[in-house]
């Protein structure tokens, strides 16, 4: 079974020279964080998505990932962004740390539900009560191309919609319920269907998701006066 450790090779060789694609929703965001929000750019890869949000005035970022090389490409690029190489998916941050965390074709680099899992219950420890998480990342695909390779591909890992690609990556696609799944402790604010192109050139629609972390603490009892 993959897990966090046997992904990084493949980020640190051939993917660090792959371009990424997903677009920010501003609308979004603009009406729940101001310039000085504390965003989580969690697998940032070499930080294009903290750029875009830089240029559009947020300034209090920063970006983890695993893969050294993308980090270094991301300090070499974009010098004026906050970086840090992580080597498990606990992070260093103090409960509730931010206003909000991005997650953008991070899930999509995570073939197995365990580890998602162990991923988001990470994010929302960090996340403020009532503070938000924006995913983006690919659906199931309905094309013969990706219909054959999920198919393939089955069986070696145990579910339907994970694949590798020709050049070493394993990815995965996921269907709606199961996204839906991952942030079912979350209230729904937004989703939205887009097209992007992949990091391979492809054109592949993609689920983005805007939800919000529950004011109310676990444990919490909720006052209704």
């Amino acid at each position: 079974m993959l897990h966090f450790d046997d992904l990084v090779e493949y980020w640190d060789s051939a993917g660090v020279t792959k371009t990424f694609s997903h677009p920010v929703n501003f609308s979004w965001l603009d009406d729940l964080l101001d310039s000085q929000s504390r965003i989580l750019d969690y697998g940032c890869g070499y930080g294009r998505v903290m750029d875009l949000l830089y240029e559009h005035g947020y300034r209090n970022m920063e970006g983890v990932d695993f893969s050294a090389q993308m980090i270094s490409r991301g300090r070499q690029s974009f010098p004026y962004l906050s970086f840090q190489v992580i080597h498990s998916p606990s992070l260093s941050y103090p409960d509730g740390s931010f206003d909000a965390v991005l997650l953008f074709a991070v899930l999509t680099c995570i073939p197995h539900d365990e580890v998602q899992e162990v991923l988001m219950a990470e994010l929302v420890r960090v996340l403020k009560p009532g503070g938000i998480l924006y995913i983006s990342d690919l659906g199931l695909q309905g094309d013969e191309r990706n219909q054959e390779r999920y198919c393939l591909f089955q069986q070696k890992y145990g579910v339907y919609g994970v694949f590798e690609t020709e050049d070493g990556a394993v990815c995965r696609h996921h269907n709606k319920e199961w996204l839906r799944s991952l942030v079912s402790s979350y209230e729904l604010l937004a989703t939205e269907e887009i097209e992007v192109a992949t990091m391979n050139g492809h054109r592949s629609q993609a689920t983005q998701l805007l939800v919000r972390k529950s004011t109310v603490e676990r444990g919490e009892i909720p006052s209704w006066t």
